[in-house]
């Protein structure tokens, strides 16, 4: 079972050499370090931060004791065998805790209403802190008296909620078994589930944006290596034990400000064309 285990992971890993080696060049993987360090320079966009981390920090409690209880010994006992005796109570313990800060993210985001509202507020006031008022005007009304972009947010005009998947929790759950392959299958499990998280960074600039089914599948289908290096590195944060839910936050700025960058980008570009238009 070991052994087709490992080769089912040597087959996977080859097949997304060649999408991580074009991630990487895409250079998008910058945004979740910059959400960190934007996040901390601007004490405003805390306060969804600090309204849900109480229920948040509940859940990944319940659940890590619940993982640390059912499964640790199940899992010690595969360990030894793939990994040895002596390197196996590290391994699992490094393995449910990883297991742990995933299955929380995944509940807190598909059932806590108000953490992904949290969410939306931090995404949005990232953008009006970056200068892009107008782009959220389209998804929610604005205050203008408020000083500072937390206090700014008015009423949701769309939501960009999903519902619970259990489509999404099973293939998570699914792809768990690869951490028993040391070293080869945690990586190819960060990459695959990072690949994922990354596709969803953008739903909600998607949104303010006014695209429709078939011009996002477009956009993401020509960037996924961007954002699958973008999601590999959030995913990556956001498994770290009890501060997985900081890094939920500092990610959700980051793609802010890669949206912020897209904007930029795309307005320099029609101005420059302008221009052109007018030369001729």
């Amino acid at each position: 079972m070991a052994e087709r285990v490992k080769q089912a992971v040597k087959s996977e890993a080859l097949r997304v050499g060649s999408l991580a080696s074009s991630a990487a060049k895409s250079g998008a993987y910058i945004y979740p370090i910059k959400g960190i360090f934007y996040f901390l320079a601007h004490r405003s966009l805390w306060k969804p931060l600090l309204s849900r981390i109480g229920p948040t920090l509940s859940l990944g409690l319940s659940v890590t004791s619940a993982m640390f209880f059912f499964t640790y010994v199940p899992q010690l006992a595969l360990l030894a065998i793939t990994s040895g005796p002596l390197v196996a109570p590290i391994s699992t313990l490094l393995l449910v805790l990883s297991e742990s800060s995933t299955i929380t993210n995944t509940l807190s985001r598909s059932f806590l209403t108000h953490e992904a509202a949290a969410l939306v507020d931090t995404f949005d006031g990232t953008l009006i802190s970056a200068g892009h008022e107008a782009l959220v005007t389209n998804g929610r009304q604005l205050k203008a008296s408020a000083a500072d972009p937390i206090a700014r947010l008015g009423r949701l005009i769309k939501t960009p909620f999903r519902g619970f998947s259990p489509t999404s929790l099973m293939q998570t759950i699914m792809y768990l078994p690869l951490n028993f392959v040391p070293v080869v299958g945690t990586l190819l499990f960060v990459v695959l589930q990072g690949r994922k998280f990354g596709l969803g960074v953008h739903e909600r600039y998607f949104q303010l944006k006014g695209w429709k089914g078939s011009e996002r599948e477009e956009w993401v289908q020509r960037h996924t290596p961007a954002y699958t290096s973008f999601g590999v590195l959030g995913f990556a944060l956001e498994m770290v034990p009890v501060v997985s839910i900081f890094f939920s936050y500092t990610n959700t700025v980051g793609a802010a400000l890669w949206a912020a960058d897209i904007e930029a980008k795309a307005s320099t570009t029609s101005g420059l064309r302008e221009e052109g238009k007018k030369v001729e």
